[in-house]
């Protein structure tokens, strides 16, 4: 068949698959999230199985660590929003002087009176938390599909116990396959953990300065600077708005300034200087292609896709690029930091604990 038919047929392919994954978001979202707890618990499980424990109490033990860690990042989103919601109305004197030299500065420069009534007009500090009270509910949508992310994270607990086994007895005959997958394991819990670890010292880190400023509710930010630290690109940015926002309503610019520049320095140091020279390049990805992953799997399957852009890429990844010897050299043109002129592109190096159990 010729290579341009192979092309067409294959986006053609694509476009199916494509729309087939957004019609079934609202499912498709809540078993990711099952799968990606899975993986993140699955050594824990293993670990207990090579101490000679049951299989019953190495999947108790692994599904209640899942659940754990989902309660965990679930509440702290919840909670931080619901906190910013409720304290936003204390502010509406300082939200309206602030508008009003806006308004001021504005005709100084030109611009009419009327054009910036328009603009007030739709401009409020009820309309924020508005926006923010549509976000919570997002958020307890999310929640709502709470029952199918638990039943899942259980069956998928209960297959996980005996999964490597099943990887041990097709590996003779599909090598290429075992290694894709347990890559992709592998690189999934090497994000989690690097993202967490590093997530956490840049919380610590943004309390601490927040708390030194005066700025209120100080530890829900330093929660929310580390959920939104799984996301990639623009996480960062969504965990500054918050804090940026009530210092600016607390003190005025200065104060405001004062957040961001920190915050810009914080993770500058925390995730451009230390994590590279201790971890490298934690994922094999490069940032374009990290920021496409993040707005079509948001656009796929709703606000999880952004927390879940960098696992799902690297499982899409394995199944398409990994998987296919023929189709390896895509790891040159997507990885982070490309290979040296001569010698070989990366490869998906297997999860050897994955396959040992």
């Amino acid at each position: 068949m010729p290579r341009g038919l192979v092309v067409l047929a294959g986006m053609a392919a694509l476009t199916v698959v494509v729309a087939g994954v957004r019609s079934l978001g609202s499912i498709l979202g809540p078993v990711f999230v099952a799968l990606i707890l899975t993986l993140a618990v699955s050594p824990l499980s293993s670990w207990l199985r090579r101490r000679g424990a049951p299989i019953w109490l190495a999947t108790i033990t692994g599904v209640l660590a899942a659940y754990l860690v989902l309660a965990v990042l679930a509440g702290s989103l919840g909670f931080a929003i619901a906190e910013l919601a409720a304290r936003l109305p204390a502010y509406s004197d300082q939200f309206n002087a602030l508008v009003e030299q806006v308004s001021t500065q504005l005709e100084r420069f030109g611009i009419g009176q009327v054009q910036i009534e328009d603009a007030l007009a739709q401009l409020d500090l009820s309309s924020v938390v508005g926006v923010l009270q549509n976000v919570l509910g997002q958020v307890a949508g999310i929640a709502s599909d709470l029952l199918l992310i638990v039943l899942v994270v259980l069956f998928m607990g209960m297959d996980a116990v005996n999964f490597p086994g099943r990887l041990r007895a097709i590996v003779a005959e599909r090598g290429d396959v075992v290694t894709a997958l347990t890559s992709f394991a592998a690189g999934t819990r090497r994000f989690l953990w690097v993202t967490s670890a590093f997530g956490l010292i840049t919380a610590v880190l943004d309390v601490i300065a927040l708390l030194i400023l005066g700025i209120p509710l100080a530890l829900v930010w330093g929660l929310l600077a580390f959920i939104t630290n799984y996301i990639p690109n623009i996480g960062f940015a969504l965990g500054l708005v918050p804090p940026a926002l009530l210092a600016l309503l607390e003190g005025g610019p200065g104060p405001m300034l004062l957040v961001i520049v920190l915050y810009i320095g914080i993770n500058f140091v925390v995730e451009g200087v230390i994590q590279p020279k201790i971890v490298g390049d934690a994922v094999g990805i490069n940032v374009t292609l990290s920021f496409l992953a993040l707005v079509f799997w948001t656009w796929a399957i709703g606000p999880l896709g952004a927390l879940l852009a960098i696992p799902l890429t690297l499982m899409t990844k394995a199944l398409l690029v990994d998987v296919d010897p023929n189709n390896r050299w895509i790891n040159v043109l997507i990885t982070a930091r490309p290979p040296k002129p001569g010698k070989p592109g990366p490869k998906p190096e297997p999860d050897q604990s994955a396959v040992d159990g």
